[in-house]
């Protein structure tokens, strides 16, 4: 068992490319790196880019330094014309090789800075920077999260692809032939982790149907968990490449949360961990749920309303939030339970050696500490129209919150359910419980009202809080219901149009 302990400390073992400006430097020269590129996600939730040629040594010292110039209202709706200029800065433990490009490119994210040379208070990347700080700060804890990046691969039909059709809503974990698009998958998850994202898992989803000569199959890639920072990082790219490999594939992606109705809609669900001194908070020394986990739990369900603002940020979102459709429309919480709002996952507490009952052998180095590590609390509003800076920010703030909170056991009580709260058995419990906004309309009203708990410490800026509920204003959603009921086509024309939200 030593040695096998010995030889995966080892494996997978990968250091940033850069540490500092003398790494970066040198690795950019000692591997020829003709072009250097700077990336930073706007107001889109897309990444923008900036190319710099670096033939010379002087000028590749000036751009790692000091920066360049953009145009800020170009980027964000909240930042006037009038004084927009911004610097970006790279982030250099960031750095990765350019995946897509023929020239050796070194990549790096960036961060946003004002007039003043400081951080932008109300960039998202920093609005998650501030909040992870602040947990840790107030708390004495970590906090980590980790997403389900689900998203639609399509492509016309071919005879190809109509072979060994895959049943209608059936695509969970299926396999090649009746899975068309694994290969793809695999070559995008292959990607990812070379660029620096922690991966746990890829699998073909739940959708998959056929419309108008197109195949649509639901593919989901789930991460690790990992310090929340990093977490929204990895999202982001994750996004991008996925993008990029589908553009070379000849395919068609989208993160869309709804692509049509009666099929599957794609969310953007969140894993969360919070962890001190190498410990997981989450569960107890036995591996029951925690006082900490039952807390955390709270502030999300008393911020639940005001969460979809910046989870479910188009009108789309909220044609995914409707009943006995396994996204969640109540405000509540429960134990492997995917009618609700956040679940606590299967985690390992059963304290059985499952590798010795499967192979009969007890010569393995898996530990209860192991096992017990990976519990996780899940929120399964959220969808890819989010910033996903600004969600796990918002995250962030809503276990600290409940944390806080001196009546937070009672809420996490409150709200607890044991039964499909989907299902007629469940009528009565989900008839006692909030519900879910059902429109941008809704959510910002609900932002309005509870702004001051995301602006505490700072760390949500007033400004991007004012253009968050502008922006969810203007899609002026409010009876969005009545008129698709009105107008069923209507619901083609939303999907056309936010198809590549995110």
């Amino acid at each position: 068992m030593d040695n096998i302990l010995a030889s995966l400390q080892e494996f997978g073992r990968k250091a940033p490319l850069a540490t500092d400006l003398a790494s970066a430097v040198e690795f950019i020269v000692s591997n020829g790196i003709e072009m250097v590129n700077f990336m930073y996600p706007a107001a889109d939730g897309r990444l923008k880019t900036l190319n710099f040629a670096v033939g010379d040594g002087d000028y590749l010292l000036s751009v790692l330094t000091s920066g360049e110039r953009v145009d800020g209202s170009s980027l964000f709706p909240f930042i006037e014309a009038g004084n927009s200029d911004l610097y970006v800065i790279p982030r250099l433990r960031t750095m990765f090789l350019d995946p897509f490009s023929s020239r050796p490119t070194a990549c790096f994210l960036c961060a946003f800075l004002d007039k003043n040379g400081r951080r932008l208070d109300c960039s998202p990347e920093y609005t998650l920077l501030k909040a992870r700080d602040a947990f840790r700060r107030r708390t004495g804890m970590d906090f980590e999260a980790m997403g389900e990046l689900e998203f639609y691969v399509s492509s016309p039909e071919d005879e190809k692809l109509r072979r060994f059709p895959a049943s209608d809503q059936k695509g969970y974990h299926e396999s090649a032939p009746f899975a068309k698009f694994n290969a793809f998958r695999t070559d995008c998850m292959y990607r990812i982790m070379k660029v620096g994202g922690k991966i746990k898992y890829g699998h073909s989803e739940v959708g998959n149907f056929r419309l108008s000569g197109t195949l649509y199959e639901q593919n989901e890639i789930e991460f690790l968990p990992v310090d929340v920072c990093d977490a929204a990082d990895q999202l982001v790219l994750a996004k991008w490449i996925i993008r990029n490999t589908a553009a070379e594939y000849g395919l068609d992606v989208s993160f869309a949360p709804k692509i049509t109705a009666g099929k599957a809609g794609s969310g953007l669900h969140v894993h969360m961990r919070i962890m001190k001194d190498g410990r997981n908070m989450l569960v107890d020394r036995d591996g029951a749920l925690s006082v900490t986990a039952r807390r955390a739990i709270a502030g999300m369900m008393v911020l639940a309303p005001s969460i979809t603002a910046f989870g479910n940020a188009n009108p789309v979102s909220y044609l995914r939030l409707v009943p006995h459709q396994e996204a969640p429309t109540s405000v509540c919480w429960g134990d492997r339970n995917r009618s609700v709002l956040v679940r606590v996952p299967l985690g390992w507490a059963a304290g059985a050696d499952m590798f010795s009952e499967v192979n009969g052998s007890s010569d393995h180095p898996v530990t209860s500490a192991s096992q017990v590590s990976k519990q996780t609390v899940e929120i399964r509003s959220a969808d890819c129209s989010a910033d996903i800076y600004q969600l796990l920010s918002s995250l962030c703030v809503a276990c600290m919150h409940g944390l806080e909170l001196p009546d937070a056991d009672a809420i996490a009580q409150r709200t607890y359910v044991d039964v499909d709260i989907h299902k007629k058995s469940g009528e009565a419990r989900a008839g006692a419980l909030d519900q879910l906004p059902g429109s941008c309309s809704e959510s910002a009203s609900m932002l309005e009202k509870q702004r001051s708990v995301y602006e505490q410490d700072g760390i949500f800026s007033p400004v991007m809080i004012d253009g968050i509920i502008r922006k969810l204003r203007d899609f002026g959603d409010a009876d969005l219901r009545d008129r698709l009921k009105e107008n069923p086509g209507l619901e083609a024309e939303l999907v056309e149009r936010y198809y590549y939200c995110g």
